[in-house]
């Protein structure tokens, strides 16, 4: 299933993302029960931040169901500049225990076996921004915002045990492992660095 995830909804929504601003034409979003700011813009490949000045949102970023979000700025406008991470600040280490040595998927993200129902752990100290089923193809998806720029996500989970807006430290159990599709203990595992999904992997290993 994430290997078609992989290359089918995450990168459809890169290249949806991603497509040429001369040919590009304004694309809105319907807000539905238990959207964030995050979980759209999760889904559609963008950078929270961008999607919020796009709209004009408070600092608060808050939506109301029904309210129509503009997903790519109006023609003539500059987006806001995308900035590097710091991520040399940040400590990371891995999410779970692992069964064997982790899958590295075509976008960067992990898929790491091990035993259902074993803890899943914040892979660094941040604030829950997402706990929920409404991004198709995750399963129960928990999204941790780490800095301006950087996002982490644990999907295909169970019992989930943090709430939204709730502040983690590195290493805090937020939820237990799940079943993919294929009914195999599995967590799937990305870091996005400004709304794009980078190699997770040298994060994890201590060379980024």
């Amino acid at each position: 299933m994430f290997r078609s995830l992989g290359v089918g909804i995450v990168c459809a929504a890169w290249l949806a993302a991603c497509a040429g601003d001369e040919l590009r034409t304004p694309q809105y979003y319907v807000v539905h029960p238990q959207d964030t700011l995050y979980s759209i813009a999760w889904r559609n490949g963008l950078d929270y931040r961008q999607l919020a000045a796009w709209n004009r949102l408070g600092p608060s970023y808050r939506i109301e169901v029904g309210q129509r979000l503009r997903l790519w700025p109006a023609a003539g406008s500059i987006a806001a500049p995308r900035r590097t991470a710091a991520a040399g600040r940040i400590h990371w280490q891995w999410p779970t225990d692992r069964i064997g040595p982790p899958q590295r998927l075509e976008n960067g993200g992990l898929l790491l076996n091990g035993k259902l129902g074993q803890l899943i752990r914040a892979a660094a100290a941040g604030r829950v921004v997402y706990t929920g089923s409404g991004i198709r193809g995750f399963g129960e998806l928990v999204i941790i915002k780490h800095s301006a720029s950087l996002l982490s996500a644990y999907a295909y989970t169970e019992a989930v045990l943090v709430h939204e807006d709730q502040v983690v430290g590195a290493g805090q159990a937020i939820a237990r492992m799940g079943e993919d599709t294929h009914r195999v203990p599995t967590l799937y595992f990305e870091i996005r660095a400004n709304g794009r999904t980078v190699d997770s992997l040298p994060y994890l290993l201590g060379k980024k």
